[in-house]
């Protein structure tokens, strides 16, 4: 099989997963031509790589492609034209377009919680200690935007009169004016907030005093405020077009998805060294820093559903655009009504 991707690849020669993927209960599928898979320069699109490397997708099609997208605009271009089999997406967007007619199915939700706030006081520890403060925020509107705004209204804040809110285009971009000194706080996803850490050289190790600290925890805020898990069902991976309705690729995908992210968590040096050759912004040990800061909880479409429908069903009361307007029905889950 020849791997082609959105940027230099070298082969490597990794762990397989071969005794990790248990394909014996799926069916084996038909062998593709081409198959696409899509996502970002974060967490979420380790295990990907892996995939590739590793062979898990050998026998499922010729020639395999990924595609690296940088932000929302990218991600909706990409699926709207369907320029991807397989992408990660935020749980809301993946709902937003679901129920706007786009043929997509969720197939997991991987990524638990990645959101921080960053800033170079030590004492700013609560939502409410940057009242009055300027903070950055990637994406308006989208999944970093909707969950600050949220727990900030929860925590008895206005997110727009309590916080001077700065928008970015991207995590990276604050992260360059934090380390630029042009900024004091921002909320960042990881691996910004890792990078951002590791450049000033902020990360635990080190001997001198830190430019910048971990502040408020996203996802502790949202266990602590709603009286729940200290987890946030923020992004996942879905099957789109044709490809949804082959449920033997369904399945395979999500098993290799699943068993590469358990590796990436086993093996977070090699995961960060993986992700550092094929991803030119990463280094190796920012990359491994920002999987050993992650949730560990992990769930297929179906598993995820009730915790998800909570987390999209506050959305809707809050912003209802953001997920389409409804919440989304049973086939989304790859389930029957």
């Amino acid at each position: 099989m020849r791997i082609i991707t959105g940027f230099s690849l070298r082969r490597y020669c990794g762990a397989l997963l071969a005794a990790a993927l248990s394909f014996s209960a799926v069916a084996e599928p038909v062998s593709r031509e081409h198959l696409t898979l899509a996502g970002p320069q974060t967490t979420v699109s380790y295990p990907l790589l892996h995939m590739l490397e590793s062979g898990a997708l050998e026998g499922v099609a010729e020639q395999v492609e990924f595609r690296l997208w940088s932000n929302p605009d990218q991600l909706r271009a990409l699926t709207l034209e369907g320029g991807a089999d397989f992408t990660a997406m935020p749980t809301n967007v993946a709902a937003n377009l679901y129920n706007r007619k786009v043929p997509l199915r969720l197939a997991n939700v991987s990524v638990w919680g990645m959101l921080w706030l960053v800033s170079r006081n030590p004492d700013m520890q609560t939502l409410a200690d940057f009242k009055g403060q300027e903070i950055a925020v990637p994406f308006r509107a989208d999944m970093p935007d909707i969950v600050f705004s949220f727990l900030a209204e929860r925590a008895g804040l206005d997110p727009r009169r309590d916080f001077t809110v700065r928008y970015m285009a991207t995590p990276m971009d604050a992260m360059q004016l934090l380390i630029m000194r042009r900024l004091d706080h921002a909320l960042l996803a990881e691996p910004a907030i890792s990078m951002a850490l590791r450049k000033t050289r902020s990360f635990p190790v080190s001997v001198v005093a830190p430019e910048l600290y971990r502040s408020v925890d996203l996802q502790a805020e949202w266990g602590r405020l709603l009286q729940t898990e200290a987890r946030i069902p923020q992004a996942g991976m879905v099957v789109l077009g044709e490809a949804r309705l082959d449920e033997q690729l369904v399945q395979t995908l999500e098993a290799a998805y699943a068993a590469s992210h358990q590796w990436c968590l086993a093996q977070p040096v090699e995961c960060g060294e993986l992700a550092a050759r094929h991803i030119d912004m990463l280094t190796a040990e920012a990359a491994t820093d920002s999987i050993n800061s992650l949730p560990r909880h992990y769930a297929n479409a179906a598993d995820a559903r009730p915790e998800l429908e909570q987390f999209l069903q506050l959305l809707l009361e809050r912003q209802p655009a953001t997920v389409g307007g409804k919440l989304p029905d049973a086939a989304f889950y790859g389930q029957q009504p």
